[in-house]
């Protein structure tokens, strides 16, 4: 019996019906109305008008974060398609899965500056795993299909989709998703058995080890991240985490140091500088954790666990690769541990715990809680997790200090709770993201943690927050400063704060109010307890505006192009002579 034919309109959602999806982020335009025109038809898509095609990618990315599953994204030709820009390339340095359908002029007006006409696949070939132009509506159904495949496959990223509007007008037959092997892209899940067995011996003979796990690790899921918390503790290993991977192991696990990293701990920096076998899960040795390269885990062979072979030596020459998916490979290396059994090296391994307690006892985030006329941004996190602690929120953020202070303060027990811009640090990111959250989440606790000035890049989304009775909660740290600029501008600059002042804020409690969430604002600390009370008892959207202390700094700290060991402890620490972009001492 010949196949029901439809338009092209028709066959895109039904693809995204058989392929899992229930919500959609996006804003229309002329290019995608037959899309548009077909959603009003049908009840089993739902769709959220977000307000920028920027907060539609990122609200796609924590819908994605938070559930392990691929986000939607539907843009229009031109403006739209360039407005994702920013989110795709975030997407893309976070290895977040995301499909983003894009419209485009009809194919015989392509290359003609035709209105609202962008080459979209040529802008955003460097910041998508994978796009598409769909010239054929033949074609449509198997490249939605593989578009998904594609991005939520191997390491996961943003995928495009261009589609003409002719292609969408266009009459053709659907083709359900194929149960074979995609003919080209096939990564690697099993790892080579010989590459686990002489892990295992590494591991076994090591006498300083420490795991590092990235956002891989999540994004290889809950199992994978149960599989690693069940090795370190198995084995009795420290461990870091990288800003992607927080909640890959519970926060409150004795073995772990902390974060590692530019703003990380003490112990995890130092444990990173002296170990003697580094075994990487799923991360990419990023610069902002590897701190000067020629200066890295100068004492260490290392272990790299990664799905994308690209990523393997590209930063860091390891010792050993081990190319599949995380969670696979760390059941399999747990199975050779064990049929191993070859006794570690007690005494060697107790002598490397009283190292690591030592550098504890440094207590590298402690920051001065003498004063009581002013809000320390620290605190405002410990008393923001002091009342959460007993829930399960979902933690977005926007990007700059108070990201760093969330990731230091706020404390994650599993993973798909903490969504953050990491690779491309987009400023405006937590908003949307909140809201993608919330949506796949809608009964849970979802805040974003914000700086005045980054929750400002997207505020518009308050209104898609009203719209759809979003009950997301906005905690600002609000210094009036572009804070992570203003510190550079301190310690690389003269202090010389070149435009990093904001002198012209909105007040927020106003702002909330002409959204119709809750607001307030508080300055005294003996006041914060309470507002952050009220602001998880409203039932709708809430945004409390914290005042904080303008000139604290975000510490502990590597300046750029120092090593591990050569952190800034405090503002003790300033006085020493800060290190360029380019790693030469500024006198």
């Amino acid at each position: 019996m010949p196949a029901e034919a439809m338009s092209g309109a028709e066959i895109v959602l039904k693809a995204l019906v058989d392929q899992g999806v229930e919500v959609i982020f996006g804003y229309p335009g002329g290019a995608v109305l037959p899309i548009y025109d077909a959603l009003f038809k049908q009840n089993a898509l739902r769709h959220i008008l977000v307000r920028h095609e920027q907060g539609a990618v990122h609200a796609a990315e924590g819908y994605a974060r938070s559930t392990g599953r691929v986000g939607t994204v539907l843009v229009t030709s031109g403006p739209g398609a360039t407005n994702a820009v920013t989110g795709l390339t975030d997407a893309l340095m976070d290895s977040v899965p995301v499909v983003c359908l894009t419209g485009q002029v009809p194919t015989h007006l392509i290359g003609n500056d035709a209105f609202q006409e962008a080459d979209t696949t040529g802008i955003t070939r460097p910041c998508t795993k994978h796009n598409y132009l769909v010239r054929d509506v033949r074609d449509l159904a198997r490249v939605l299909h593989e578009a998904f495949y594609v991005a939520k496959s191997g390491r996961p990223g943003p995928v495009v989709v261009d589609l003409p509007k002719d292609v969408l007008f266009a009459s053709g037959s659907y083709s359900p998703p194929s149960a074979g092997q995609h003919k080209s892209y096939r990564p690697q899940l099993d790892p080579d058995p010989d590459k686990i067995a002489e892990a295992a011996a590494l591991i076994g003979s090591a006498k300083r080890p420490l795991f590092y796990g990235g956002g891989g690790l999540v994004n290889s899921g809950a199992e994978a991240c149960a599989r690693f918390t069940e090795l370190v503790r198995g084995l009795d290993i420290p461990c870091t985490l990288t800003l992607m991977g927080l909640g890959a192991l519970p926060a409150s696990d004795p073995h772990f140091l902390g974060m590692v990293g530019m703003h990380g701990t003490y112990e995890a920096n130092m444990a990173m500088h002296d170990c003697d076998l580094l075994i990487a899960v799923g991360s990419r040795f990023d610069d902002r954790v590897t701190g000067r390269l020629n200066a890295f885990s100068p004492h260490s062979k290392k272990i790299h666990f990664d799905i994308d072979p690209s990523s393997i030596n590209k930063n860091v020459h390891v010792d050993l690769a081990v190319v599949g998916d995380a969670g696979v490979a760390l059941a399999k290396l747990g199975d050779a541990l064990r049929a191993a059994e070859r006794p570690l090296d007690g005494g060697a391994r107790e002598e490397w715990w009283r190292r690591i307690d030592e550098w504890r006892r440094r207590d590298c985030l402690r920051y001065d809680k003498s004063r009581r006329d002013v809000i320390k941004p620290q605190y405002a996190i410990e008393r923001l997790y002091a009342a959460c602690r007993e829930r399960d929120a979902y933690i977005t953020t926007e990007v700059g200090q108070h990201q760093m202070w969330a990731a230091q303060f706020f404390k994650f027990e599993k993973p798909y709770h903490w969504m953050t811009s990491g690779g491309l640090g987009t400023m405006g990111y937590g908003l949307p993201a909140a809201v993608g959250v919330q949506v796949a989440h809608p009964e849970a606790l979802v805040i974003d943690i914000a700086g005045e000035a980054s929750i400002l890049m997207n505020i518009q989304e308050l209104s898609t927050v009203a719209q759809y009775r979003l009950p997301v909660k906005v905690f600002i740290l609000n210094n009036q400063y572009m804070g992570m600029v203003r510190q550079w501008q301190e310690l690389l600059h003269g202090g010389r704060y070149s435009e990093s002042y904001t002198a012209a804020l909105p007040d927020f409690v106003k702002l909330a109010d002409a959204f119709g969430a809750f607001g307030r604002r508080v300055s005294d600390p003996a006041d914060l307890d309470a507002a952050i009370g009220e602001m998880l008892a409203a039932p709708r959207a809430a945004i409390v505006d914290v005042a904080v202390d303008p000139t604290e700094n975000c510490f502990p700290m590597i300046p750029s192009g120092a090593a591990h060991n050569e952190m800034l402890l405090g503002p003790q620490d300033e006085a020493k002579k800060p290190v360029s972009e380019e790693g030469m001492v500024l006198v």
